[in-house]
């Protein structure tokens, strides 16, 4: 089903994929190179609105996603059911649901997470990926033992495994730990009220944020059990290095595993890179995707 989002001129689509419903903005030819944006947390397609339209404007097809658990997509219970392999399979097989067997791939935060995890484990499916401000999952562990300042940034990944705790903290005072968080670590002025209002009615989506934090359990039930695989397709890192979150020795230790991988450092910009250089952000985005092969349906 398609319909017209009247804000911003683009689709919204609902499809079947991976046995769940996923929602998602899209914009650009139909027929045009297929390109997924994935989110991280605490996002949805939104974060994506200054990306969709450039990049659609080259002729390619943007699809951004709700990812499963988040805004008007499917939120499936229990903690297994954010297993990274499932959040990868999302991708695969909407864009199956759109007639694709191959396509690129952009993530920032926890949707870079799953653009490293896709372009290792599935490169017969990804042309190329591009990666914004989030870890390679088989290689954070190992960084973060070697570098104790990482555990200290991202303590909250510990304290989301306490069950209800995070749900409760999060939620309370109409979310005000999150709001606040967003304006915080970013800079001035990135999320202005009307942005947080809309991201405080996609938290507050029935069941969103415990599948929100789902993720991040998941992830750790792996403990270190994730492959290591050699990443043989073009891969582009975009990262602000004023992250409060992520070390920026991430990049090196990610691109250790691939073949054919480059990074660009904006030495301004905090974790929310696109947000706060969308300009930069599109033109590193666009000349990478540029150079992919037209996707094969």
């Amino acid at each position: 089903m398609a319909e017209t989002y009247g804000l911003l001129g683009i689709e919204s689509l609902r499809l079947r994929a991976n046995g769940i419903e996923l929602h998602a903005a899209a914009a650009g030819p139909p027929d045009g190179p297929l390109v997924l944006l994935l989110h991280g947390f605490p996002e949805f397609w939104y974060g994506w609105r200054r990306q969709i339209g450039p990049l659609a404007a080259t002729g390619l097809r943007v699809v951004a996603p709700d990812q499963r658990g988040y805004n008007l997509s499917d939120k499936p219970p229990g903690v297994a059911a954010y297993d990274i392999n499932a959040l990868a399979d999302d991708a695969i097989s909407f864009a199956a649901a759109l007639g694709r067997e191959r396509f690129a791939v952009v993530g920032h935060d926890w949707g870079a997470v799953l653009a490293w995890h896709l372009a290792g484990r599935n490169p017969e499916r990804v042309e190329r990926a591009a990666v914004l401000n989030g870890p390679h999952p088989a290689t954070w562990r190992d960084f973060a033992r070697a570098h104790p300042s990482q555990l200290l940034r991202s303590w909250y990944a510990a304290f989301f495994q306490a069950p209800l705790l995070p749900e409760w903290t999060l939620g309370a005072a109409d979310f005000a730990a999150m709001r606040s968080s967003l304006a915080r670590t970013s800079r001035p002025g990135t999320f202005p009220e009307e942005d947080l209002r809309r991201y405080r009615d996609a938290w507050a989506r029935p069941g969103a944020l415990t599948a929100m934090v789902n993720w991040y359990r998941a992830l750790a039930r792996r403990a270190g059990s994730l492959q290591q695989r050699r990443i043989r397709v073009p891969l582009r890192v975009v990262w602000g290095d004023r992250d409060p979150f992520l070390d920026r020795g991430l990049v090196d230790a990610g691109l250790a595993l691939c073949d054919r991988g480059e990074a660009f450092h904006l030495p301004e910009a905090t974790h929310w890179v696109q947000h706060e250089e969308p300009e930069r952000v599109n033109r590193l985005l666009v000349e990478f995707l540029a150079a992919a092969p037209p996707a094969r349906a």
